[in-house]
């Protein structure tokens, strides 16, 4: 498998490229709008074709590529069926398998930084891949605090969904502020200060005591995303 990390530095985000070597069909997980002709370019140099472009949610920090890959590649484009966007080509839910040549991701739902916010798992031998959007990151969560946010759902979506996995999966969060690129589920049961309560209610206080401002294109980028990234 062809495996691509990339980053778009103004908002932190992480979009990740997968491919399969021998039919050539790719997916993209949360492709940022304004680095649409950069991946379009790797996607060519890597002798791929984009099959499916996804978003684990709709993201209040960027603006979604979505609709440009669409246009430009025909691709399938993708999101949780709790998305209000009405330009998708299709919607998955939980329990669903998303399929691109020998690559097979497992969806989950993963609700409680957003109403509408999924993971995708790559299950292997080695312990997996998990692409956990904003749901959980390094040394984080997903703020819950807006976009029908609920610390109680995004517990029971990390505790009873996500931390079950293998100790040894390898996590590729949505975003990192800090340069860190990929953890582990072991390594965040460990380590992860947020994981470290003991019950629902420690965490809905921990979460609801956080004081964080709105993302900075927030008003804009919410409404776009519910456009696939078309902007008025």
């Amino acid at each position: 498998m062809i495996f691509r990390q990339l980053f778009h530095p103004e908002s932190s985000t992480y979009s990740y490229l997968l491919g399969d070597e021998k039919t050539q069909q790719a997916i993209l997980i949360d492709a940022v709008l304004s680095s649409t002709e950069q991946t379009l370019l790797l996607i060519e140099q890597l002798g791929l074709k984009l099959h499916i472009a996804l978003d684990t949610h709709t993201h209040a920090d960027h603006i979604t590529g979505l609709g440009a890959l669409r246009d430009q590649t025909g691709c399938t484009t993708m999101m949780g069926e709790q998305a209000v966007a009405s330009c998708l080509s299709e919607n998955f839910k939980d329990g669903d398998q998303i399929t691109a040549g020998n690559i097979t991701l497992e969806v989950i739902y993963t609700p409680g930084h957003t109403d509408d916010s999924y993971s995708f798992y790559l299950p292997s031998n080695t312990g997996g891949m998990l692409f956990s959007g904003d749901t959980l990151l390094i040394r984080g969560t997903g703020r819950t605090d807006f976009q029908n946010g609920d610390a109680q759902q995004q517990y029971n979506s990390l505790f009873n969904r996500l931390l079950p996995l293998p100790d040894n999966c390898k996590v590729y969060p949505g975003h990192d502020y800090k340069g860190w690129t990929v953890s582990s589920i072991g390594e965040e049961k460990r380590n992860n200060p947020r994981l470290q309560i003991t019950s629902p209610a420690e965490y809905i206080d921990l979460m609801e005591s956080l004081d964080l401002p709105n993302p900075k294109l927030m008003d804009i980028a919410v409404s776009a995303n519910q456009a696939c990234g078309e902007l008025n």
